[in-house]
């Protein structure tokens, strides 16, 4: 378990996340759910206009928008989330998200295990 996960890896737990849910006035805010060697869980807030550049990563990952709005740009296509809405991408797929309003999203990554 890494010491700065919200969730022990080795056990059962429950979190809530609405109570997660802060106003962040400027800038981004992340705190790692969980970590385990299988996956990572990411809890992201951004303010209205915050943004990360576009980068890559070798994990499969699977994006939940939680509250708000955001376009994310996966592969040069761009992607308007909301509320609820899902995406999914390929490891090592450029990506990119501009918050078009505040908004908090979880991201899980699983790595890719050669065989």
């Amino acid at each position: 378990m890494s010491s700065s996960s919200l969730l022990p890896a080795a056990s059962a737990a429950t979190l809530s996340l609405p109570d997660m849910a802060q106003t962040v006035g400027h800038g981004i805010v992340s705190r790692t759910v969980l970590a385990t060697p299988e996956m990572r869980v990411v809890w992201f807030s951004f303010a209205a206009g915050q943004s990360l550049t576009e980068h890559t990563n070798p994990a499969r990952a699977l994006v939940q928008v939680l509250g708000g709005a955001c376009e994310f740009t996966v592969e040069g296509k761009v992607h308007t989330l909301r509320t609820g809405d899902l995406l999914h991408f390929p490891p090592n797929a450029p990506h990119a998200v501009v918050a078009a309003e505040a908004m908090t999203m979880l991201l899980t990554l699983t790595p890719v295990r050669s065989a």
